[in-house]
């Protein structure tokens, strides 16, 4: 129930009142000598009653200028009255015969006041306490996750600052991402989110004094990661830290952040990105090559000459706002001729193979999934639509990739969703021999980034109450977002079923043409241990995000509080079975068992997404609301582009 302002008319009755009219204190004394037995037996009274008479209309009379004399400096009474944590000011009395109006007048008794809808109860209090509990409640998960992300910070700093991740049992760093402090540009902009600026600091010092030796001295990358990790990490980090227009406050910040001046940052991007264009200009097709040695400013393809279809096409929301801030379109150019030109390529309802060929720049392969080197294909058609749809590429239109998302998730829903045995859960499976072969129930923990999509497609990154009331939302719009939230569901049982309470890499699916016995995920009590099949192959878990990303999207979108509580269940798990004493967290090799065996490695992503999502989630919609930002397959938060904001970008960047 919404909780109404209490207004000066709700404290009055709705009776009439001229029965409480005041008196004049004359009255008062008259009415009650005329009502006394006084009056009754006048007639038999005596001298010595009518002295006493006297003597109290005397008494009367010196009391009114005693107080006339004694009062007189007074002007005013104020009164001070508390309504719902409202203090008003009410001044009364602007002369002394209503002080003894006051003084004399007997308060009337009011009938108790009814709430707004004139029924009696306790509810609308109720309601606000529960809203002022759910509120204290957020603040203590966000701190709790702030709390994580400074123990994994610690850890990484005293044993792996300067390498890519943390090895928290073996207290020792490795660089499997090119060797450029892969975690501290990763987890920069969470730091800035979560105002913990003693570590913005720390990384923004390492990314100002030591990333440039890093960028020279350094041999190869791959392309994809490199983009999302590094790249993305500091064009976020130059954004949220005011380097657009000079001010934290635009994404709903309310701590100054210290560190570099922001076109640091900016500049260390711009180095990076002109080093990895080489991928696109080596190769004889619009699809780059997949791996780029820095030093030598050279590309070339991976071992089987192919690259993954999900990594080209992720490249277009970094590069592009690159293009923005710089002034120099090359970089917007190169990564969105990619999307371009798949465009033009053959699909099976929309659904595109997880390979495809910088030397033909055609597909290769019929696999088709949702899961690795799939998945952020479909997740980037609509974020670069939601991204430049106000702006444009070049001032080109962009609606192009509406389409092909709104077809590739008709054959999601056609060809790759079905419903577990027994309970019916919605789950995302594979066709491994295209659209000729059969379907096969696997579905990746990576899937779990599909509700979150599905929703931002349905409502544009707004509140489903608000796309509803503006007419957003199309029929198909809101099947959409229903099936996001069945996938989500799923995605939470796949955590729910296992014996720690965090989900497996790989999970199957119950259905009439596939089962296996004896896999299940040991939690006793979960109603789907009949319905999820979980592979000694594919029990280990590595921290991932998506799940929790996609909790976070749909309760800004929702604003259902059920996934407030799952996230929270999530977080306790990882606190409880992968969090290690000396600092950092541990993946995981088994799921299934307790005490889960560790696997003695950090991803950046745990700190530069999982705990970010967990900590926007519990936090105020008001900080990077999502119709106004977009989070990068890595979870860096770009800005939306609106018509008439291209300019300004670039001439706040060059000005700075």
């Amino acid at each position: 129930m919404a909780v109404l302002p209490i207004t000066s008319h709700d404290l009055q009755s709705d009776y009439d009142n001229a029965k409480f009219r005041r008196r004049s204190a004359f009255k008062v004394i008259t009415q009650a000598v005329l009502t006394s037995n006084v009056r009754r037996n006048c007639g038999s009274c005596g001298v010595g009653k009518l002295l006493a008479l006297l003597m109290i209309a005397g008494l009367a009379f010196l009391t009114v200028a005693h107080t006339n004399s004694g009062i007189s400096a007074a002007s005013e009474i104020v009164q001070h009255i508390n309504v719902r944590g409202e203090e008003k000011v009410i001044t009364e009395g602007h002369g002394n015969a209503e002080l003894l109006k006051r003084f004399w007048r007997k308060p009337p008794r009011l009938p108790p006041r009814l709430p707004p809808h004139g029924k009696a109860g306790n509810n609308s209090l109720a309601a606000e306490a529960h809203n002022q509990q759910h509120i204290l409640g957020s603040a203590v998960r966000q701190n709790k996750v702030a709390e994580a992300f400074r123990h994994a910070w610690t850890g990484y700093k005293n044993y792996a600052m300067g390498s890519d991740e943390l090895m928290p049992l073996s207290k020792r760093g490795v660089d499997g991402l090119g060797g450029l402090g892969a975690t501290i540009v990763d987890s920069l902009d969470t730091a800035m989110i979560m105002g913990l600026n003693d570590i913005v600091q720390e990384a923004g010092y390492w990314i100002e004094k030591k990333l440039p030796e890093r960028l020279n001295e350094k041999g190869q990358v791959n392309l994809f990661e490199t983009t999302i990790r590094v790249l993305g990490g500091l064009l976020s980090a130059y954004c949220l830290s005011g380097g657009e227009n000079g001010t934290t406050g635009g994404w709903g910040s309310r701590t100054r952040l210290d560190g570099p001046n922001p076109a640091i940052y900016l500049e260390r991007a711009q180095d990076l990105a002109d080093r990895l264009m080489v991928a696109f200009t080596s190769s004889p097709t619009p699809i780059p090559y997949s791996d780029v040695i820095l030093r030598e400013r050279s590309a070339h393809p991976a071992p089987d000459g192919l690259s993954s279809t999900s990594e080209v096409s992720s490249l277009q929301l970094e590069f592009w706002y690159l293009s923005k801030l710089s002034g120099n379109p090359k970089y917007g150019d190169a990564a969105m001729h990619v999307l371009e030109h798949l465009k033009t390529l053959p699909k099976f309802e929309g659904l595109v193979p997880i390979y495809i060929s910088p030397h033909s720049g055609h597909f290769s392969g019929q696999n088709i999934r949702l899961g690795s080197r799939g998945d952020s294909y479909y997740e980037y058609l609509v974020k670069v639509w939601l991204q430049q749809r106000g702006a444009g590429h070049g001032g080109s239109d962009v609606s192009y990739l509406r389409e092909m998302y709104d077809e590739a998730i008709k054959g999601v829903k056609n060809r790759l969703i079905q419903k577990s045995i027994p309970k019916g859960l919605v789950f995302v499976g594979e066709l491994p021999s295209g659209e000729d072969g059969s379907f096969y129930p696997k579905m990746d923990h990576l899937v779990c980034f599909l509700p979150g999509t599905l929703a931002l497609g349905a409502t544009r990154g707004l509140t489903k109450q608000r796309a509803m009331e503006e007419g957003l939302m199309t029929i198909e719009d809101i099947e959409n977002l229903k099936l996001a939230e069945d996938i989500m569901k799923t995605c939470y049982e796949m955590y729910s079923v296992t014996t720690t309470g965090l989900a497996p890499e790989i999970a199957h699916f119950h259905t009439k043409e596939f089962y296996e016995d004896g896999l299940q995920g040991g939690n006793k009590s979960s109603e789907f241990l009949g319905d999820i099949i979980i592979r000694y192959a594919d029990r280990h878990n590595l921290l991932r995000p998506e799940t929790v990303e996609s909790l976070f999207v749909l309760h800004r979108i929702t604003q259902d509080p059920k996934y407030l509580e799952w996230g929270w269940q999530i977080f306790q798990a990882f606190e409880s079975h992968t969090k290690v004493d000396s600092g950092g967290y541990s993946s995981l090799n088994d799921v299934t068992i307790l005490p889960p065996p560790r696997r003695d490695k950090m991803e950046t992503f745990f700190l530069g997404e999982t705990l970010k999502y967990l900590y926007l989630l519990f936090g105020d919609s008001n900080v990077l609301p999502l119709d106004k930002f977009v989070f990068n397959t890595e979870a860096h938060p770009l800005p939306i582009i609106r018509k008439g904001v291209e300019n300004d970008l670039t001439t706040q960047t060059q000005a700075s």
